[in-house]
């Protein structure tokens, strides 16, 4: 339990997906206030490290989904200011963002994933680049969450397309090849599997309003196509995909188990969405301590990744008693005395 102190609930943000992350920040600020925590909303923006002096929390809890809030930028401050929080490490974040380097990584540690090339901006003609790749594929930019600027495409035309709607997010696009077979989500806690869903084929999850929760998609808990001992092995697989990456606290791994048994790595989520109709939401739901003791689990896990010096804290109190961090000249009191 982190009784007695201030939770700082970091949600808004910059990226595409503000509205998400509100609603996962709002879904947690109220099951925290339910029992009994002094939360408070920070919403994000480009004057994070003036709120963050001016509410002095003592933990962060981070609902933030996207460019910079999920790639690392916001723990960056984090650890700099000598706030815990509740999320994966800089290294972590960054890599699981940017999905070109998390899937060279996946190969490294021998987890397969989908055979993929990728276009950048200005680099040529895209049906050149594809060649003899072949069809189905998916087109997603590099580095961006929640299926934002993702396609799925079955010819020319709608590779261009795709390619031309994913350069709208990223300089850099994915173009993966697309796997038949039976797309499910495990969630973490660490390397502590906390459940797994299935979606339903009729919807794939590269559709954004189905990632998102808010289109209907249908999340089939327990998932209805796997055996149990496919399950196992599926939840087996999302942890080593968790451990090569070194990620921590909350994650989501998605995966494809194809029609001929094989498993392919699709990305891990080290911030995923908590709001009503996630999958986070529906697993803390079916576990008896309920979505209020997984966001309580998370608080007691909060942490910073860079180990510190003795007085780093001392000086970070130090720095907030001297100086105030409210009002219009709040930057002017930032300059040295």
């Amino acid at each position: 339990m982190q009784i007695g102190k201030r939770i700082g609930i970091l949600m808004g943000g910059l990226s595409s997906e503000r509205d998400q992350s509100i609603r996962s920040g709002d879904a947690v600020f109220n099951a925290l206030r339910e029992r009994g925590h002094d939360a408070v909303k920070i919403f994000v923006d480009g004057d994070l490290d003036i709120a963050l002096r001016s509410e002095r929390i003592d933990l962060a809890f981070l609902a933030l989904h996207g460019r910079y809030g999920e790639d690392g930028c916001v723990q960056g401050l984090l650890e700099l200011f000598g706030i815990p929080y509740t999320a994966s490490s800089v290294l972590a974040s960054s890599l699981a963002m940017d999905k070109l380097k998390a899937k060279e990584l996946f190969r490294l540690h021998n987890l397969p994933t989908p055979p993929y090339y990728v276009h950048r901006r200005g680099a040529g003609s895209a049906v050149e680049q594809h060649g003899s790749f072949g069809f189905p594929a998916v087109v997603k930019p590099r580095a961006e969450g929640s299926s934002l600027g993702v396609c799925y495409v079955r010819e020319i035309d709608e590779l261009e397309q795709g390619i031309e709607e994913a350069l709208r997010f990223d300089d850099h696009v994915l173009v993966e090849r697309h796997i038949d077979g039976t797309e499910v989500h495990v969630a973490l806690v660490g390397s502590q599997p906390i459940g797994a869903v299935e979606i339903a084929r009729d919807r794939p999850i590269f559709d954004y309003a189905a990632r998102s929760g808010s289109g209907g998609a249908e999340l089939l808990f327990p998932p209805k196509s796997l055996t149990e001992e496919r399950l196992r092995g599926a939840i087996r697989f999302a942890i080593k995909a968790q451990r090569a990456l070194e990620s921590s606290g909350l994650c989501e791994v998605d995966l494809i188990i194809s029609d001929r048994g094989n498993e392919y790595l699709l990305e891990i989520d080290t911030q995923p969405q908590m709001g009503d109709g996630s999958v986070i939401a529906l697993l803390a739901d079916s576990m008896p301590i309920g979505f209020g003791g997984l966001c309580e689990m998370l608080l007691t896990q909060a942490t910073l990744h860079t180990r510190r010096r003795p007085c780093d804290r001392d000086r970070r109190e130090r720095r907030l008693m001297e100086m105030q961090w409210v009002g219009p000249e709040r930057r002017a009191n930032m300059e040295p005395h």
